[in-house]
């Protein structure tokens, strides 16, 4: 009877390999890159020259269910983010559900985004990201075990999203919703609106963006407003122009302003930048300058930046 027992578990554990190994593929992608900047300004603004590394590997699988239904898998690798939090290097995974008929639902363990901010980058391209002392404005609540959902096709060129942020500690849960619509060649309209915060000081974050390419020339513009309750609002604008030289070579500069209800000077970026792609490499140079910062009409930042990125 032992031995019927051990050949009857050695076969269920087969069975079981066999099954997982058609459950779906995993593929790994990754990038890596290195830069140098060097920062200028008043008071403790000056940095001067630092250099930077990037590294991320991204892993994603899938499969077709029997009954017609996708599930796919992402999770990323990325040693420079969320080193305070637990899981180390380990970043921005999730699960999404799909199928042609109910459009998809992607569940983020970690790292995910709300409908609104989604789309709430500026035409420049969030200027502030690039060591100007100038801070985030306040999007709809996303992060970590955060729902995302597209609706299926409905008319050509519109697409619609909403997610769902659950509730934590003082907070309520937090929803958000987004369109985009492309149906007119060469324009792209987006309107999107969430929430965040705990009720009594809830922020609604809404951001409206378009932008139209002729040719090998491309304008965009973009607002987005941050109305807290009982507390002062906050809101950027953003413009960009980009050419495109060649296929390899590309020009862009941009402006945003950063302005807040109950101050007297704003936050002002100014970016020109250039970027060289050949064979899954390239070569970007950006300057940026920054006044106004932290509402000080003296305040005044300068910087350069040089940047070198591979794919593979």
């Amino acid at each position: 009877m032992n031995n019927l027992k051990k050949i009857g578990l050695t076969a269920l554990a087969a069975s079981l390999v066999t099954t997982s190994a058609f459950a779906g593929e995993m593929s790994v992608a990754g990038s890596a890159s290195i830069g140098v900047k060097n920062t200028t300004g008043t008071a403790d603004a000056s940095t001067g020259k630092s250099f930077t590394m990037g590294n991320q590997l991204t892993f994603t699988g899938g499969g077709e269910l029997d009954n017609g239904i996708n599930v796919a898998l992402s999770f990323i690798i990325d040693q420079g983010d969320d080193t305070a939090i637990a899981s180390g290097p380990f970043d921005s995974h999730s699960v999404t559900i799909s199928s042609d008929a109910m459009g998809s639902l992607k569940f983020s363990g970690e790292g995910g985004s709300s409908a609104q901010g989604a789309m709430d980058a500026g035409a420049a391209g969030d200027l502030w990201n690039n060591g100007t002392g100038v801070s985030e404005i306040t999007g709809a609540a996303a992060g970590n075990n955060s729902m995302y959902y597209t609706a299926p096709a409905m008319v050509d060129g519109l697409a619609i999203t909403a997610s769902m942020s659950p509730g934590r500690a003082a907070q309520a849960t937090h929803t958000s919703f987004g369109v985009v619509y492309t149906g007119v060649e060469g324009l792209t309209l987006k309107y999107g609106q969430g929430d965040s915060g705990a009720p009594a000081a809830e922020i609604e974050s809404t951001t409206m963006f378009a932008s139209y390419a002729i040719g090998s020339i491309t304008a965009s513009a973009s607002h987005t407003e941050a109305v807290k309750t009982g507390a002062n609002n906050r809101d950027v604008t953003s413009y960009q122009l980009a050419y495109t030289v060649s296929d390899d070579i590309s020009v862009t500069y941009g402006t945003e302003e950063y302005n807040t209800a109950t101050e007297a000077t704003n936050a002002e970026i100014e970016s020109l930048g250039v970027s060289y792609t050949t064979g899954g490499m390239t070569l970007s140079a950006n300057t940026f300058e920054t006044t106004g910062n932290g509402n000080s009409a003296t305040a005044k930042t300068e910087r350069w930046a040089l940047g070198l990125s591979f794919a593979f």
